[in-house]
């Protein structure tokens, strides 16, 4: 019980001082906006590189789940035939 607390004080405490940041590293954000008043387009501009960033971002999320998601199913097999 105070495992759960401990994690959701933390948790709690983590999201109210969450600084805001934009999904941009800040080479690509400086690539894309000199590129963009070159070339004079829209504010859209950005969305593929958004995408690309947030894809790269969600595979090692992906990867350490499925793991996971293996590990825990092996442990139960083992716990039930024991």
């Amino acid at each position: 019980m105070k495992r759960l607390f401990a994690t959701t004080l933390l948790a709690l405490f983590l999201s109210l001082h969450a600084v805001p940041m934009q999904a941009q590293c800040p080479m690509c954000k400086t690539s894309l906006e000199s590129n963009r008043k070159q070339a004079g387009l829209n504010k859209t501009y950005g969305r593929g590189i958004n995408n690309g960033i947030l894809y790269l971002l969600a595979a090692p999320y992906l990867l350490v789940g499925t793991v996971g998601y293996f590990w825990w199913k092996n442990q139960k097999a083992k716990k039930a035939r024991a």
